[in-house]
């Protein structure tokens, strides 16, 4: 499969999970995966998903505007790097995240990036290895 058909289908596959199961991603990560999450370095599966299933908000939508990969080593490997939006229940306004900061007059608007590092695994499917949170405000 193409590197960039492989990384939007994990992005829609990510997210989808994320926005209705946040559980379900257990299975996306290993015991040697790590997860820094505004700064924090978490590690292993249950861990990882134990952070991101107690997040303060339970529902939230995200929208999806880019995705950009990259080869990452000689075993298949890959860079994903995502952009979008994200609303969460009850907010007026979504957060935006990616790399390139929108700078509104008068307005403050978060900024969200997400990076993940996917690897190959024996049965030919993928397991982020690393996964990268970073919510700033512009």
């Amino acid at each position: 499969m193409d590197p960039d058909a492989l990384a939007k289908a994990f992005v829609e596959h990510y997210y989808t999970t994320f926005d209705g199961n946040r559980a379900g991603l257990a299975n996306l990560y290993q015991e040697g995966s790590m997860l820094t999450f505004e700064g924090q370095k978490i590690q292993g599966s249950q861990n990882i998903v134990a952070k991101l299933t107690s997040l303060p908000f339970q529902q939230c939508q995200h929208s999806i505007t880019t995705v950009d990969c990259q080869p990452s080593g000689v075993n298949g490997g890959m860079l994903v790097f995502v952009s979008g939006n994200l609303q969460l229940a009850g907010e007026q306004h979504a957060l935006k995240f990616s790399q390139v900061r929108d700078h509104g007059i008068f307005k403050i608007k978060p900024i969200k990036t997400k990076m993940f590092h996917l690897i190959p695994t024996p049965q030919g499917s993928y397991y982020v290895l690393n996964d990268v949170f970073r919510l700033n405000y512009a």
